[in-house]
């Protein structure tokens, strides 16, 4: 599966666009759409077309992340929620998560009621965290 243009927007609506690397709220130095990793550095700029390129790179990990780790089936809704989550807080807090060993058993409603529990950054409550969540439990739900 591919992240659809609808769970597309749903990461850029809430990673925003930066073109100048920032450390995000717990200090992870970020690009472009929520981008990370060694190739993140103080004074880094790129363009909208590297931003672009960064988040087809970055989405196609985190799909295949997604379909690794998920033995059940998912609608399109379920899986940009789960490629969303991901996204925002990396393939192992899912592959530890709750959330993933209730979809795994069948169970979809107690998987979609895991979404809000992720919503701290270093220990606190973020709001933008608390809206995402609450974004990918509705999404997740939302029958295609």
């Amino acid at each position: 599966m591919k992240t659809s243009p609808a769970g597309i927007a749903l990461i850029t609506h809430f990673e925003g666009l930066r073109l100048i690397a920032y450390q995000d709220s717990v200090g992870v130095w970020t690009i472009g759409y929520g981008h990370t990793g060694p190739d993140v550095k103080p004074g880094l700029t790129i363009t909208r077309q590297n931003a672009e390129t960064l988040l087809a790179n970055d989405l196609t990990r985190f799909e295949h992340g997604v379909q690794r780790l998920v033995t059940v089936p998912l609608n399109q809704n379920q899986f940009d929620a789960l490629v969303s989550f991901s996204y925002n807080l990396g393939l192992g807090s899912l592959q530890q998560s709750t959330l993933l060993k209730k979809l795994n058993a069948g169970d979809y409603p107690g998987a979609a009621a895991q979404f809000p529990r992720w919503n701290k950054a270093g220990g606190k409550v973020l709001p933008g965290l608390v809206a995402r969540r609450e974004a990918e439990a509705t999404l997740f739900k939302t029958p295609v």
